[in-house]
């Protein structure tokens, strides 16, 4: 193929146009890009250098493959693309055949100056299935049939990986705002605005080996300090420092186990102070010692957000290190302030700027870090902008559309770069949003904003295993929902135990919501709502919750030894079934269940006023009923009976997870 040529140890390809280039990318794993401009792009991207390797490379007259381990790419006579397993021969992966006047699987659509709207098509094959894709609400494990967008908001994560049942896994390396849709005829991906394609894809032979190669590619989370395996304390909010420190001690009081404990958001004298209110904070330095003193971490709310009266924002906006609007109000989020009163607009920094993130974290390490607080919680960081209208947006390395949804990754990098400058090795940052790498910035994600209701309960169990397939194995949710949970009510405490029964499974262990009560409304805004520590919904619920607390913590050395697996080899703790017993057809069907670590299968009740639930055992062990001690053959369906003190749990027969 005259259009084709080797160079060094990438396969070039060029016609009409077109520059592609395919390279090996890590073991069995390769990286593609394609271009219609002179030359690529340094974008920002999710992929780690790789150390070079030689693929087989052969070029003929008809066609032309390139061979790194276990994959193959392989041009035809009309220059599409299909991927295969380089050793069986199956077909992976392979672009639409073209068809008369029908534009090419690789279209550019040209925009402004050398960005294109970018659509790349694969062919779709229907014993297809696919898991990961980040963190969305559509309540669905399996993602084939949906049309997922690509883009950061509340509630929904947007990282563009995703893994296939039929052994493959598939990066969309590229930050652009866009979409993909997994249709039964095509698979679609789209890029709104950008000036290339950039694809990783890897192969493998379990889950085990996808999940480590894109470790590999996109890097491996650090070890999960000690402490953060322990439970969390949280709501919105607690308004002082004096109020804080009443529920620590009535925790030691009780003897609870108690972890880390979270200052809110609005404990600032304004957004983009970054700097506590002395007026209901007075000693900062001191709450963190007696914390410390009790084995209890201090975790701080951090905005991205500058009020234009706060003393920084003249500074931020001076030296080019705030988000633009190209048109309308040069801000980004109407929201009401600790100071002044009323609602004030306020802008968000930028996070794409490298200035940016120093001087944020310049003043986080002056104000927060100088006091001992060393755990920090990132919220609205997607950015909550509204309205999102991400072509509106202006960053310091591309449109919104080009470069918006890496936002959050670089966001989480300010601050793990900062704590390493200063000496601190164990970083977790709680973070509403992330991207593809983001968890080699020790991010951990939680679900965001969500309703108190079983409903949403549903739905967590699917979204936590499809963002642990994404490569981020340190999730949590709002223990009992965020949003409209009262307290008195039998439904909320009926709730608040079934979601404690299966947060204590979860990779993080975090009670937050802002409650509300017969006297207290939401409590928002400035708010701080009503009570919400575990003796706060009734004592059936608190004896309930209490012996949870205690289960976990025995539980700590077996999460640890998960979390370990996690930063080696990319391992998520919580995973689907088929993780681990991909031979067995049955798990493919079952989106409600899941396995913590390889010795912990778990049935979470999710349904008000359940108290059995039918159980699938995954051939290929044996199974102990942790609540009768009973052994039950794998591969079979069970009724299990599920009380409200109790949650169907059952350890691989032979393991000794406590």
């Amino acid at each position: 193929m005259t259009c084709i040529r080797r160079q060094d140890s990438m396969l070039v390809y060029q016609k009409n146009h077109e520059t592609l280039v395919i390279q090996p990318w890590g073991p069995d794993s390769l990286r593609v890009r394609s271009t219609m401009n002179d030359t690529f792009r340094d974008l920002p991207h999710a992929l780690l250098d790789q150390a070079p390797i030689e693929p087989e490379i052969v070029i003929t007259a008809e066609s032309a493959w390139l061979r790194n381990g276990k994959v193959k790419a392989e041009f035809s006579a009309d220059g599409g693309l299909r991927f295969s397993h380089a050793e069986n021969g199956k077909v992976l992966l392979s672009e639409e055949k073209p068809i008369f006047h029908r534009s090419p699987s690789r279209n550019f659509r040209p925009t402004r100056g050398d960005n294109y709207h970018i659509t790349v098509r694969f062919q779709a094959q229907a014993e297809e299935r696919f898991y990961g894709l980040g963190q969305h609400t559509s309540g669905l494990l399996d993602q084939k049939g949906c049309v997922v967008e690509l883009a950061q908001r509340n509630t929904q994560v947007s990282i563009p990986f995703l893994v296939s049942n039929l052994g493959y896994g598939f990066l969309w390396n590229n930050p652009a705002i866009g979409r993909v849709e997994l249709g039964r005829d095509i698979t679609r991906w789209v890029a709104e605005s950008s000036p290339q394609v950039d694809f990783f894809l890897t192969v493998g032979d379990s889950y085990v080996e996808i999940m480590e190669h894109y470790a590999d590619a996109t890097g491996h989370p650090p070890i999960l300090p000690e402490f953060a395996a322990g439970f969390w304390q949280c709501k919105l909010r607690y308004r002082t420092q004096a109020e804080l420190l009443s529920v620590a001690r009535e925790y030691k009081r009780r003897g609870l186990p108690l972890s880390v404990i979270v200052v809110d958001y609005f404990h600032w004298t304004m957004m983009g102070d970054w700097q506590f209110d002395p007026e209901f904070w007075p000693d900062p330095t001191k709450m963190v010692r007696e914390l410390e003193e009790m084995g209890i971490r201090l975790m701080v709310s951090v905005w991205p957000t500058l009020n234009a009266s706060s003393k920084n924002f003249a500074r931020f906006q001076e030296n080019g290190w705030l988000v633009r609007t190209e048109r309308g109000v040069p801000a980004g989020l109407l929201i009401t302030d600790s100071y002044p009163g009323g609602p004030v607009y306020v802008h968000y920094y930028d996070s794409t700027h490298p200035e940016a993130r120093r001087a944020v974290w310049e003043l986080v390490n002056a104000n927060y870090l100088k006091h001992g607080i060393k755990v920090w919680w990132l919220d609205a960081c997607e950015p909550e902008i509204y309205p999102a209208d991400f072509d509106n947006l202006r960053y310091h390395l591309g449109s919104g559309l080009e470069v918006g949804n890496i936002y959050p990754l670089l966001h989480e990098r300010g601050f793990f770069e900062g704590m390493q400058a200063a000496g601190e090795m164990d970083v977790v940052t709680l973070c509403r949003s992330a991207w593809a790498g983001s968890q080699r910035y020790g991010a951990a994600v939680w679900s965001g904003d969500i309703p108190s209701t079983f409903e949403s309960l549903q739905i967590q169990v699917r979204a936590g295993l499809n963002i642990a397939m994404s490569g981020i194995p340190w999730w949590t949710t709002d223990i009992g929902g965020f949003l409209g949970g009262d307290i008195s009510t039998p439904y909320f405490r009926e709730l608040i135990v079934r979601w404690f029964q299966y947060g204590v499974f979860c990779p993080l262990f975090r009670l937050h919501g802002v409650r509300q009560d017969s006297s207290t409304d939401m409590g928002q805004g400035t708010g701080t709502g009503a009570a919400n520590e575990v003796w706060s919904f009734g004592e059936p619920a608190y004896a309930i919750i209490k012996d949870l607390l205690h289960y976990r913590e025995r539980l700590r050395p077996y999460i640890m030894a998960q979390m370990r697996l996690a930063h080696e080899k990319g391992i998520p703790p919580m995973r689907p079934l088929f993780f681990d017993f991909a031979t067995d057809p049955e798990v493919y069907q079952i989106e409600d269940q899941f396995l913590f670590g390889a010795d912990i299968l778990v049935a979470p009740v999710l349904y008000q006023g359940q108290f059995e639930r039918q159980v699938y055992l995954p051939a290929g062990a044996d199974w102990q009923d942790v609540h009768t001690s009973k052994r039950l053959a794998g591969g079979q369906w069970i009724t299990a009976s599920a009380p409200l003190e109790r949650i169907p749990v059952y350890y691989r027969w032979g393991s000794r997870p406590i």
